[in-house]
């Protein structure tokens, strides 16, 4: 339940800032490319929610050559 909400807040917060942007716009490119990193980070995090260990396990290392050396 607290990803669920963690995950609404953070949709929340994505449309309060993406509604900001519409009514007071940005001054220029530098401010308007400063605000789409919070935006993106915000709506990845809103979408996907919060990164996961991956589903596909690693391979096993290879167990060492056996030595052969001649004695």
């Amino acid at each position: 339940m607290n990803a669920l909400l963690v995950r609404l807040v953070c949709g929340v917060l994505f449309a309060a800032m993406a509604l900001g942007a519409v009514v007071h716009p940005p001054k220029d490119l530098t401010q308007g490319l400063g605000m789409l990193l919070p935006l993106s980070m915000l709506l990845g995090y809103a979408i996907k929610g919060s990164p996961r260990r991956s589903l596909i396990p690693k391979r096993k290392a290879a167990p060492p050559p056996p030595d052969v050396s001649g004695t």
